[in-house]
């Protein structure tokens, strides 16, 4: 008897064996989510390859630093309004345009209250966000892209848009009809995010309608952990294929235009190691 008890294990090395065992089983399922999130972004860079035009102008509308965006300035004639998601304080993106264009800028934010004004430019500010439906979200009102656009009597208009909506616009795009997105000459916007299996949807949408012809990383977001992405927010400028010419002779990625300015002045910037392009 006192024999079989000895060969038995103690409970405490038993548990100490399990404790082992779930350590092991922690370790090995945080190596597998690790090298899943390190494939993902791979992916998403992969995805990320600027094509250059050769009938693009490039110009920077808005901000010097943060709140400016590229645009092909020579494609945006004929254009009949813009919108502008996500505005803060300011939109000086939205007065360039009006300013430059002599159209309405419709902006939407239902969580900033701030109306911003534009001397010279037309602002119609809607108390709203754009989502994937309908609805409130707590006190915050919803809408579709589609909607908003069809509530406003531009449907099949002549519209650019500029999107800066802190990961809304994963949701946000996919949503959209293809149809729509078609019917956009050109989007500017900032992007959000590393982790989510739907930024590699949601890029793959828009390529079917659009040449992404910008990139900058903002370097408020530079983070090792977003590698080998140098930061988790990129402003992109996507080109509808109805009207943007590839450069068959230019390298892809396409060399980063020099009008791209780190969005903070002081802070280190962080970018992938490409040329700058002299044009």
């Amino acid at each position: 008897m006192q024999d079989s008890l000895i060969k038995r294990p103690p409970i405490r090395i038993a548990l100490v064996i399990i404790a082992f065992a779930a350590a092991a089983a922690v370790l090995v399922g945080a190596r597998v989510h690790d090298a899943a999130g390190r494939e993902l972004r791979e992916t998403i860079l992969a995805e990320l390859q600027p094509v250059a035009l050769k009938n693009c102008t490039l110009k920077r509308f808005g901000s010097a630093n943060d709140g400016g965006y590229l645009m092909c300035q020579n494609l945006i004639e004929p254009i009949d309004a813009a919108y502008s998601y996500g505005i803060g304080p300011n939109d000086d993106w939205g007065c360039d345009v009006s300013r430059r264009y002599h159209v309405p800028v419709h902006q939407y934010d239902c969580f900033d209250p701030a109306r911003p004004t534009c001397s010279g430019g037309a602002f119609v500010f809607h108390n709203e966000c754009v989502g994937d439906r309908t609805g409130y979200r707590k006190s915050h009102l919803f809408d579709t892209l589609e909607n908003q656009i069809r509530k406003n009597g531009d449907t099949s208009r002549h519209l650019i848009i500029k999107m800066d909506i802190e990961g809304g616009e994963w949701d946000s795009l996919f949503a959209a009809p293809d149809e729509l997105l078609a019917s956009i000459p050109q989007i500017a916007m900032e992007m959000h995010g590393f982790d989510n299996p739907k930024i590699v949807e949601v890029i793959r949408k828009l390529k079917r309608n659009f040449y992404l012809v910008n990139l900058h990383f903002n370097n408020w977001s530079c983070t090792s952990k977003a590698s080998p992405l140098p930061a988790w927010a990129y402003q992109v400028l996507w080109v509808n294929k109805r009207i943007g010419i590839v450069d068959p002779t230019a390298p892809v990625p396409a060399p980063m235009s020099p009008l791209n300015a780190p969005d903070s002045a002081t802070w280190p910037d962080c970018q992938l190691r490409t040329s700058i392009s002299t044009h």
